[in-house]
């Protein structure tokens, strides 16, 4: 593939993966067909197209104590935010116990992790190809990932910062599962920082209306 293609190929997808994971959590996730689907051959499709590799997806050995240290200290820095937060709002120490189950953080990870794949194995790597500051293409993904939790009022400003955050890390050191495993750690604290009444179970799109 010439370079002008796969310019052309990574804005497709850097404008039409978002709309469709839009289109899905407002209104194609209500309907009785499986567009989940589509999502997977799209990223199918986007990685063979591109002829990407693991190493490049971030599934790779080679530098995760490198990726980790840096996901590690991301992780400390926002979650001792969101601690503070969580005090200044005087949330209980006590954490409901299927909370911090490991079925639900083994479920939640594994959702995490898809997240990662969409959002910088996919989204990350193809800005980067437009974008030539990794500051500001990490920044741009954050404001997709942000977007996609709208219109949650706790998850929108967070997860403008911690997209961001991540797909720069990810930029750096391209490794997914300590990326994962900081966004499934600090989802739990974010449940647990803001009042139910704000965050609605961390739900977004529709379901942030029902109580």
């Amino acid at each position: 593939m010439s370079p002008r293609a796969e310019r052309v190929f990574a804005l497709i997808d850097v404008i039409g993966l978002p709309v469709f994971i839009l289109s899905f959590i407002w209104r194609l996730q209500f309907s009785p067909a499986n567009w989940w689907i589509v999502l997977v051959l799209w990223l199918a499709g986007s990685f063979a197209l591109h002829r990407d590799t693991p190493k490049t997806l971030g599934w790779r050995a080679d530098n995760l104590g490198c990726a980790s240290w840096n996901a590690a200290i991301a992780f400390a820095l926002m979650a001792a935010g969101l601690f503070l937060i969580g005090v200044a709002l005087r949330q209980p120490i006590y954490v409901p116990g299927y909370l911090i189950s490991y079925r639900r953080l083994g479920s939640y990870f594994a959702f995490c992790v898809m997240q990662q794949v969409a959002l910088n194995s996919l989204l990350m790597n193809r800005t980067e190809l437009l974008i030539s500051r990794r500051w500001l293409a990490a920044l741009f993904v954050g404001v997709i990932f942000a977007a996609c939790h709208w219109p949650n009022p706790v998850l929108v400003p967070l997860t403008l910062i911690g997209g961001a955050v991540m797909a720069w890390l990810f930029g750096r050191e391209r490794n997914i599962i300590p990326l994962a495993v900081i966004q499934a750690l600090l989802g739990t604290i974010v449940w647990w920082a803001f009042p139910l009444a704000w965050h609605h179970h961390l739900r977004v799109g529709p379901g942030y209306y029902v109580r």
